[in-house]
């Protein structure tokens, strides 16, 4: 009984000791031992143990100067695919490389790429959603590979590798995924051009893709995120039957809102997870990202040829995409209610308006298209390297988060 007294005592103390460190912004990393049992997060993303210090809000402050410039290059990742690869394409300038996300009232810390595969030795992450989802796992191996690089397993898996990818880091025993499911729920074409760019597309709204439920049991942090896909003509059944459609142009059918099927996507996404019998993972919602086309539409010769972010006060976010991201933000937090009561966790990378503010960070006409494999005006998804880096950023600093609160539950319980 006095060993353990003294093992509690002194896990409270290290975890004190580490409080103070973080309070005082002496950098942990030079604490670190190599023969460290397991893994802490460093350095801590708030004050522990103590309730009473200030919080951070990290999803709150502004874009800064950032001369050092990025993680990596198109020549350090040779990964990064043609569709991101913007300075491969031409683009003159850089500068969109040199800023970093700013918090009004702490740091966001860096993205340490050995702290990463240190946090998911032994464990696997899945990517799910549409191309911005994977865009932002592109992102994520061209920061890993500063460490390490992947095995693609993705034809162990698929068959279709450019939708669904997967890679292994056998050093670290670590799978990374990122499964194609746009809507999140199940989708069919009611035209035989079925998802084409034009042809309507068939959402069930009360049933979740399988195409990602069938395996995401495995996976032991999820990242959900989805968005300009609803955009696009639909058709909405529920229980079966035909409930509506946006923007199908069929008089005989009711028109239904965008926001109400992104609602009920997100809801029977959220709800599947809760009730998957071995489902123990940590669900992320990575928030509703718009695009930033000006002059026109994406069709109809809209571009995106700004070179620096926006400031807070130029340029205000458009409604309808605050109302895609109330939307599923309401539905995460039933989500997190409901997680409590049976040990999951759901947690929110609130980047919408940060990412809003940064309309000089896409290929705009400096990447190829995957699959015509020719230079088209890319408004929605990210340069690599480039502002969409920050989101895993986000993505570490909450993980580290959660490792913490489950230390410290571990803590509580042993008391």
């Amino acid at each position: 009984m006095e060993k353990t007294l003294d093992k509690t005592v002194s896990i409270k103390a290290f975890l004190l000791t580490l409080s103070l460190i973080f309070i005082s912004s002496i950098p942990l990393s030079l604490l670190k031992t190599s023969h460290s049992r397991f893994s802490l997060p460093l350095p801590l993303p708030f004050p522990f143990p103590s309730s009473s210090e200030k919080k951070c809000d990290v999803f709150t402050g502004k874009w800064v100067p950032y001369p050092q410039g990025p993680y990596y290059s198109n020549e350090t990742c040779r990964l990064i695919v043609d569709q991101q690869n913007c300075i491969k394409f031409g683009r003159p300038d850089t500068e969109f490389m040199k800023w970093r996300w700013k918090p009004h009232d702490c740091e966001l810390p860096l993205f340490d790429a050995a702290q990463f595969l240190e946090i998911v030795r032994g464990k696997s992450m899945a990517f799910v959603g549409d191309s911005v989802g994977r865009n932002q796992m592109e992102s994520l191996v061209c920061l890993l590979a500063h460490e390490a690089y992947p095995l693609d397993i993705s034809r162990n898996s698929s068959a279709d590798v450019n939708y669904f990818k997967r890679w292994f880091y056998a050093d670290h025993n670590f799978t990374l995924a990122a499964f194609w499911s746009p809507f999140l729920v199940k989708s069919g074409g009611a035209h035989i051009n079925g998802h084409s760019i034009n042809g309507l597309i068939s959402l069930y709204l009360d049933e979740p893709d399988e195409a990602w439920t069938n395996e995401i049991e495995k996976f032991d942090y999820v990242i959900v995120s989805v968005g300009q896909w609803f955009f696009r003509p639909l058709l909405f059944y529920e229980a079966g039957r035909l409930l509506g459609c946006h923007i199908c142009n069929q008089n005989n059918i009711t028109s239904v809102s965008k926001y109400y099927a992104y609602k009920m996507a997100f809801r029977t996404a959220f709800r599947t997870l809760l009730s998957l019998k071995n489902y123990t993972g940590v669900t992320f919602l990575r928030t509703f990202l718009a695009s930033h086309f000006e002059n026109g539409d994406w069709d109809k010769g809209g571009n995106c040829p700004r070179t620096k972010p926006f400031t807070r006060n130029e340029m205000k976010l458009q409604e309808f995409n605050k109302e895609f991201y109330s939307v599923q933000v309401e539905e995460l937090r039933e989500a997190e209610e409901k997680g409590k009561k049976i040990g999951l966790t759901f947690e929110l990378i609130n980047t919408t308006e940060i990412m809003w503010m940064r309309p000089d960070g896409h290929p705009n006409g400096y990447g190829h298209s995957m699959i015509k494999n020719a230079s088209v005006y890319d408004c929605v998804h990210w340069c690599l390297p480039g502002p969409i880096d920050t989101l895993n950023e986000f993505l570490l600093y909450l993980m580290k988060k959660d490792l913490l609160l489950q230390l410290k539950a571990k803590l509580m319980r042993n008391d």
